[in-house]
This record gives C-alpha cells, structure tokens and sequence, in this order.
C-alpha cells in the first residue's frame, strides 16, 4: 500500500526538544558546503564544494528520486502495488528505492556492466532487482539499458518508469531545493557553479535558478572525453554516471555558458586526491567535475570570486576500481613504479660509462661489431645505415631514428659463429637482425616491460627523432628494483 510521505517534525525552539524526522525521506538536502584547500594550492579564485555524498542514500539523486514517485502519484501513473523500473548506473536507483522501501513499491533496475560491482550489491541490499546490460552497444540496440528497461515497462504489470532523462521534476527538484540552497550558503556571493552533466537535471535546475537571483552567474558543465556534450568522436568512456550519447530531455543548453572536457585519468587522480588531501572520500565523477572547477578557478584568478562545484557522491561504491590500484594500473591510470618512471628517466638513470647509443654500420666486418660488444661491455647494438661506428650521448654524437636498419645480438653471432667461423668478415649487414622495436622517451615503463618479457632484448629509446638509448632487460630489471627502494 503506498504511504505519503509527511513533511519534518520542526523541532520546537525549547531546551532539550528533540529533532526527530518521520523518515529517512524527511532527512534530504542542506547538504554542507565546504571549502578546498589543498587540491587548491597555488590558485588565489576560492573553490567550495557541495558535498551531496552526505544525502541518506549517499547522492544528489536522492533529491529526485522521491520527486519522481510522488509526481507519478498525483498522475495516477504509478498505484499501490505497482513496479518502479529505471535505467542507471546506480545512483538514481538507490534514490528511487529508498523512497519506495518507505512507500512500498518494488524496484527493478537496468544497469550497464561498466558499473562497480558495489553498486549492484548496494540496490539489492535495498531489495531491488537489478538486471545487468552491456555498455558498448548503441542507444538503439535491443540490448541497451535503455532499451530494456523500456521492455520491461511494457511486460511488467503495474510498472511505472520515472525516466530521469525525460521527468521535468529532475530539473525541477534541483531548482526548488539545491538551487536555493547554494544561494543562501554562498550568502548570494557564487560567481561560477561547475557540476558534472549527466542526464542535465541537476546542472539545469541549479543553474536556472542562480541566474534568476543573479544573470551574471558563470554556469560551467564537466564532460568526461566520449561524451555528446563537448564531441561529436561519441566513444566508451570508463567515469560512470556523467557524459551521455543523446540528448536528454531533461538538459536545458542554454543554461550552461561554457564546458570542460575532462579525461578519465584526470576524474579518477583527482578523486584520490581529494580523498588523501582534502579527507572527503568521492566518486569519479566528483573528480571529473573538481578537475574542471580547479581549472575555472585558475582561469578567472580572482580571490573575490567563488567557486561552487558540486559533489555527486562518495567513492564507497568505488572501491573496487578507483581506489584500486590494481584496477587503475590494468587501465591505464597509475603508473607502477611512480608517475617519473618513464623511458626516458631510465636511460638518463642508467649506472656506468657506457655511451648512451654505441650503434655499428651495416657495412662493418662483425669482427668490429665483436669488438665493439666487448669494448662496451654490451650485450646488443643496434645497426645504422653505412660503415661507421656511431656514438651517441655521454660526450658522443647523435644517432637518428631513420638511419637504424637493424640490429645485432649475442645470441645470432654465437649462433653464425659456431656454424661458419668464416662469418667473422662478413659484412654485419648480412647476419643482422630486424631492429630493435622503438619506443617514446616518455613512454611508462609498464608498457614497455611485456615487450622486453616476450622476447626483446632490448628497446630504442627515442627523443625527437633521435636515439636517447638503448635500454636493455637488465637497465630496466635495474631501475625498478631502485625505485622499488626507494618506494619502501
């Protein structure tokens, strides 16, 4: 049997009257405001950030979720009994079943599989049903969460969708309460609002509402690299909850006077920082949407503005990605040996006084390439056009990457040697091998290490179209070990 939700006990104004709400619906909004300071170091424009995570159910999307049901109430479109099914990523859903554990609805929600795996847990921990749907796949395909929750609106007796991309009570909800809310935290003084955009109801209704009490208001959108907002490249991105590949009803573009695009590595380094520096422990949208208000704030350079930037949600339904290192290294996102290690820093850190680049001419004897490894204490050279030694770095000249032909190793002379003595006036040219493969001086050496590990021996390093290094198994196996150290 649905319930109405009745409004707050107001505590009386005598000593010792108690501040009881009737239910956890009666316990949303006035969420605090609170200043950054260490992710703003060096920036003189104040950033503060509107900590939604604090809502009963952990979001800004609580705020709608009760909304949308009592709206669908007054309609006749959902009735005692009835099923609320939904599409989201999480948060919507844990709005939306909050309000109907207290109203007495059951839930069934549609999720794409890039979601975290806590989040599932999370709804069905409210006893929801969730059904899980793959993210690469066309709005329009059948297989869409959008599309099957569609499906299952129509099979489901009694159901009823809030369709949060479409419900004008999205936009209208963050208009009547977190609009005004900001505006009299701020005590009026907001001069830039920066939230991430999602289904746009949150930025639109907010935004709507300060211009009203204040046109000058600069409203700023933050878009994950993928999304419909700031490309038209529409691909995969890995931040959930933010970015879109339609246009959602409920977003008003004219409300929104500029956007950032921002990576994902970008959200999720920024995430953690906000949780080891500022102690306030956020989702990767939160960090897509702080990245952006850092770099308003720089621009604008004004210590009498104000920065608000919104805070979608804690990073608890993210512990097994953002805040996973593993996680965030098998994607990309944190290097494993510290953000310096790279290519580059291993050839300039590598131990002796052996040349940076000892490389031979194709037209050498071996017997000089021989000489050359022994001379070198090298193991491997690489193999350049003509009948020159070439010596780069540490005093020496340049080698350039168009000038390598091939390479020689330890292994291929002992192996022609043992055949045909012979060979050793031979011109190197015909013994040697394909040239080692080349890799960027800035490249992180994580991804260079299965190359090593699959069989080269060694790898060019370059730098502006010249060889920096070559960098075998044993310089790499040398550096990690270092920084490994270092690192305990």
């Amino acid at each position: 049997m649905a319930t109405t939700v009745a409004p707050p006990v107001t505590a009386a104004a005598t000593p010792g009257a108690a501040d009881i709400r009737p239910h956890v619906i009666a316990a949303l909004g006035n969420t605090p405001l609170v200043r950054l300071n260490a992710v703003t170091k060096g920036i003189r424009t104040p950033v503060v950030a509107k900590l939604e995570m604090l809502n009963p159910g952990g979001s800004v999307k609580d705020r709608i979720g009760i909304r949308m049901i009592e709206e669908a109430e007054r309609k006749g479109w959902l009735k005692p009994g009835g099923t609320i099914v939904e599409p989201t990523s999480g948060n919507t859903g844990v709005g939306l079943v909050m309000a109907a554990a207290v109203k007495g609805y059951r839930c069934i929600f549609v999720m794409p599989d890039k979601v975290a795996p806590e989040k599932v847990t999370l709804l069905r921990a409210y006893g929801a049903e969730v059904v899980i749907t793959p993210t690469a796949v066309e709005r329009d395909s059948p297989e869409s969460y959008y599309s099957v929750a569609d499906r299952l609106t129509r099979e489901v007796p009694k159901a009823f969708q809030p369709n949060q991309y479409f419900n004008p009570m999205n936009p209208r909800t963050h208009y009547e309460s977190t609009g005004p809310e900001l505006w009299e935290q701020t005590g009026g003084q907001i001069t830039h609002f920066v939230a991430g955009v999602g289904t746009g109801g949150t930025i639109s209704g907010i935004g709507r509402y300060l211009k009203e009490r204040n046109p000058a208001v600069r409203v700023v959108g933050a878009d994950p690299e993928g999304s419909i907002y700031t490309t038209a490249d529409l691909h995969t991105y890995k931040v959930e909850g933010v970015g879109e590949d339609f246009w959602p009803g409920t977003f008003d573009r004219n409300i929104v006077d500029a956007f950032v695009q921002v990576s994902d590595r970008d959200s999720f380094l920024t995430a953690r920082r906000l949780t080891r520096e500022e102690g306030i422990l956020v989702g990767g949208s939160c960090g897509l949407a702080v990245w952006a208000a850092l770099r308003v704030a720089r621009e604008v350079d004004d210590p009498a503005a104000l920065v608000v930037v919104l805070l979608p949600d804690s990073g608890r339904g993210y512990l097994s990605k953002i805040y996973n290192d593993d996680w965030m290294r098998e994607n990309g996102f944190l290097a494993r040996f510290g953000e310096a290690s790279r290519m580059g820093n291993v050839v300039a850190e590598r131990s002796g006084e052996v040349p940076r680049v000892v490389a031979v001419g194709c037209d050498e004897t071996v017997q000089h390439a021989i000489e050359l490894l022994r001379e070198h204490d090298i193991s491997q050279l690489p193999v350049v056009r003509g009948d020159r030694t070439l010596i780069g770095g540490t005093g020496g000249g340049t080698v350039e990457v168009h000038s390598i032909v091939g390479s020689l190793q330890e292994r291929t002379l002992l192996d022609r040697l043992f055949r045909n003595p012979d060979v050793l006036s031979a011109k190197v040219s015909t013994i040697m091998d394909a040239p080692f493969s080349l890799v960027d001086a800035n490249e992180e050496i994580e991804r260079v290490i299965p190359l090593l590990a699959a069989g080269s021996p060694a790898v060019l390093v370059q730098r502006g179209g010249e060889i920096a290094g070559v960098v075998s198994r044993a310089d790499v196996l040398e550096y990690v070990a270092h920084h490994r150290r270092d690192a305990r």
